[in-house]
């Protein structure tokens, strides 16, 4: 039969570029060894297992350059390992301990299951997970899409080349790594702002994402809302979120992960047991911190100290009875929509990627269900991706959308308040300065002055990124966010001085490298046009 609309499921996953080569153990790289173990793995594995069983489904995924570049690095790859490892011994002893601890055995034995099964996958490709996803992609399940190279939010940029710089070098990045142009680009926290798409015109870039009133508050009014896609005048695609399926998961008060049977986030092992017992799977320092093990449900608004014990058969029960309400709500919906319009509607979830794993520890069973019901038991709607919804309908209304972002009020607020604004002339400048200089020595042929160049880029990307202007607001990790900031800044500045007084310290500049070698084929004349 054939389907009264479509479902585009969008997973944006992110994190900032962390890696430090000088520390033997640098605490916000787990950031990216939690991601990897708790949602990427977890999805990837998912997507795996649903090819070998036959079962249809549809993905799109950002896989930031950021992180892109982290799950290709030699060290971070040993250090994640390494990682999980110690979780695996870890769990291996919880096992023991747990053995007369009926409310806690069943879990542990989870535990272990899941990450020998996690570093199993891992080691499969190499461990490196873009194999695994680019494979995916390949079979036509998965459509991964880039964004700006670093996050960077490109509405507060004030030099257009440094805003078309964050879309080349990312561009050029994904053709790397996947073998194929991207179709289409996250922006970062959906910021836009009008006469970006021209630009991603330009860049060979055929659709991107907004927010909702992106698209509801353009010019003029969308005839469909955000249940179909527009065209910027650039005839570039935007597809707007649907805050039906968004305010379903992300909701704190209504949201499926406030569930009282699933994993509570905030209670772990590494506070919870013996500090002789949890200090070899700390960092170094010996500070106590979550371990990624954690024994008790949301249980409700009680104290972390009320907290029940987590029972790993009720959470899998719950998961998959919100993925049928999740699935019937969507026939609804699309049927409603369907009446309404007089044509086949889409409905676009967008969600952070970390959230269906780490944030939301059964999210990845939620989405498994999902896409087995869907598959199985509805013919109301149909899973599809964004390039396959303009093949089918090429035509759509042409409107300019309205200047927004996904983040807090719906603007940019927080990117650019009292506790981040201070950067942004550093930014501007360097970013004036990097335009100069590569128009300057675009010919030139001097091998040190074009690794200078390259590495300039990176500093400068790195330092547009806007985690780090996100952490000042949020109030989490400020002084590292800020030290990251003043750091690419400085080792820009010193560079650009030694360029152009042509007193290039081949020492200073080769530590830098080292420490900061995202886009190793990174080429500085992006900036040149």
């Amino acid at each position: 039969m054939k389907p009264k609309g479509y479902w585009c499921l969008v997973l944006h996953a992110h994190l900032p570029f962390v890696r430090h080569p000088e520390y033997n153990d640098f605490l916000e790289e787990d950031w990216f060894f939690e991601g990897v173990v708790e949602t990427y793995i977890p999805l990837l594995s998912m997507y795996e297992k649903l090819i070998d069983e036959g079962i249809d489904f549809r993905v799109t995924m950002s896989i930031t350059p950021p992180l892109a570049n982290m799950m290709c690095d030699e060290l971070l790859q040993k250090r994640c390992l390494r990682y999980i490892n110690k979780l695996v011994d870890l769990t291996e002893k919880e096992i023991w301990r747990t053995r007369y601890l009926p409310e806690f055995h069943e879990t542990a034995k989870m535990y272990e299951k899941k990450l020998k099964e996690a570093r199993r996958v891992f080691e499969k490709h190499n461990c490196n997970l873009i194999n695994g996803f680019r494979n995916i992609q390949d079979a036509g399940k998965l459509e991964i899409v880039t964004c700006c190279a670093t996050h960077g939010f490109l509405p507060l940029k004030i030099h257009e080349k440094a805003t078309r710089a964050q879309i080349r070098i990312a561009r050029k990045d994904y053709e790397e790594k996947f073998g194929r142009s991207p179709r289409g680009i996250w922006l970062a926290e959906c910021a836009y702002t009008p006469g970006i798409d021209q630009i991603l015109k330009e860049e060979n870039i055929s659709y991107f994402f907004l927010e909702a009133h992106g698209i509801l508050y353009g010019t003029p009014r969308p005839k469909y809302g955000v249940f179909a896609p527009v065209y910027c005048p650039s005839g570039v695609a935007a597809f707007g979120r649907d805050m039906e399926t968004a305010h379903q998961v992300w909701s704190a008060d209504i949201g499926y992960p406030g569930d009282p049977n699933y994993r509570e986030f905030y209670r772990d092992v590494g506070y919870d047991l013996d500090y002789d017992y949890v200090k070899p799977y700390l960092h170094e320092d010996g500070v106590r911190r979550n371990t990624g093990i954690k024994y008790y449900r949301i249980t409700g608004k009680v104290g972390l100290n009320a907290k029940q014990p987590y029972n790993p058969a009720w959470a899998l029960n719950k998961s998959a009875e919100q993925a049928g309400n999740f699935m019937f709500n969507r026939e609804q919906q699309v049927k409603h929509l369907n009446e309404y319009m007089g044509k086949e509607p889409l409905v676009t979830s967008m969600y952070d990627a970390e959230l269906y794993g780490h944030w939301w520890y059964e999210g990845p069973d939620f989405l498994n269900y999902l896409f087995r019901k869907t598959h199985f038991d509805q013919n109301v709607y149909k899973p599809i991706t964004p390039s396959e919804y303009l093949e089918m309908f090429p035509k759509n209304q042409v409107l300019t959308p309205a200047a927004s972002s996904w983040g807090d009020k719906g603007y940019y607020e927080v990117w650019l308040n009292s506790t981040n604004d201070w950067i942004y002339k550093h930014l501007h400048k360097a970013a004036e300065r990097m335009i100069d200089v590569a128009e300057r020595y675009k010919n030139t042929s001097d091998q040190l002055k074009i690794r200078t160049l390259n590495q300039l880029a990176r500093e400068l990307l790195l330092a547009q990124s806007s985690d780090w202007a996100f952490i000042m607001t949020t109030g989490t990790m400020v002084e590292y966010a800020q030290k990251r900031t003043k750091d690419h800044i400085v080792r820009f500045n010193t560079l650009y001085d030694q360029l152009n007084n042509n007193t290039i310290n081949e020492g200073f500049l080769g530590e830098i490298e080292w420490k900061d070698n995202i886009f190793p084929n990174i080429d500085f004349k992006a900036y040149t046009f």
